[in-house]
């Protein structure tokens, strides 16, 4: 991977409806991508299992370059709110959300086919992961 050389990218922006991620050094767009997401896309998550991608303001709070989807950066969810909001309905709120590859074997599943991340092409993710540092924030939108 190309060490990335850039203006340091302060926000990451995520519109569902869009299937857009923006990867922003202040208010300037510095890149963007085509994403997949969850199975079941419209709507916040809320549980375990449920299919749905998070909506909501996070923090990119760890990275895995062993991921078995080529390479992945954590997403801080769930957080408080979302855990009381499951527990109340007698359920788990889930995790393990990331945005990731699509590590050659899920290409053709479709546009959404993941539990619950972000998906982008392998290449994308390689940059997204150079770019994108523990800390930055996080804001999915519907």
């Amino acid at each position: 991977m190309k060490p990335y050389d850039g203006p340091q990218i302060t926000r990451v922006v995520l519109h569902k409806s869009r299937r857009r991620l923006y990867l922003l050094s202040g208010e300037t767009v510095v890149k963007d991508y085509k994403v997949g997401l969850g199975s079941a896309p419209a709507g916040p998550k809320r549980f375990e299992g449920d299919g749905k991608t998070p909506e909501g303001s996070y923090i990119i709070d760890r990275r895995n370059p062993n991921s078995s989807f080529h390479l992945s950066i954590g997403i801080s969810y769930p957080n408080t709110q979302d855990q009381e909001f499951a527990a109340a309905h007698g359920k788990r709120a889930g995790g393990d959300i990331f945005i990731h590859g699509r590590a050659r074997q899920n290409k053709g599943k479709g546009r959404d086919w993941t539990a619950g991340c972000i998906a982008v092409k392998d290449r994308h993710i390689e940059q997204i992961y150079m770019m994108v540092q523990l800390g930055t924030q996080i804001d999915i939108y519907p």
